[in-house]
């Protein structure tokens, strides 16, 4: 399973996924890609560590259509979100992705979610990472693969 990990500015949110998710499949096998729309972002990823990391548009572009699961924030569908960092061509791209697609609802996007709790960083973090075991299992089972 390969999950993208997308994050941008200084990539502090893409670590503490990257840390999280790291901790939560340890034996699994799960390929973690970091994604970063800056330089300073896929290191941050990567020393989280993350497989394997690549940087700005075409990286994204090329990469998400071959993702099973893609985190962020929700930033990521959202052009010009990360302050601009995230291209219009980056959130089409996302949007596209035939990966499921396992997001943040944080409102610096100018995007708010009617609904969503309004929990702390760290607990919509620990959300998002259960919810990745959760539907990485699921996918499994459904190939017929052993119950993790």
């Amino acid at each position: 399973m390969r999950v993208i990990v997308i994050d941008g500015q200084g990539g502090g949110i893409g670590k503490l996924l990257v840390e999280k998710l790291r901790r939560a499949l340890p034996g699994e096998e799960v390929e973690i890609i970091a994604l970063g729309t800056n330089a300073v972002a896929t290191a941050a990823m990567l020393k989280a560590g993350a497989n394997d990391g690549a940087t700005g548009e075409n990286a994204v572009v090329q990469t998400v259509s071959r993702a099973d699961v893609v985190v962020g924030t929700l930033s990521v569908v959202v052009a010009h979100g990360m302050m601009g960092e995230i291209t219009p061509a980056m959130a089409e791209a996302v949007a596209r992705s035939p990966a499921s697609k396992i997001l943040l609802h944080l409102n610096r996007a100018g995007v708010e979610i009617v609904g969503a709790s309004a929990e702390p960083l760290p607990h919509l973090v620990d959300m998002l990472v259960e919810r990745v075991k959760t539907h990485l299992y699921q996918t499994d089972t459904a190939r017929g693969k052993a119950a993790r």
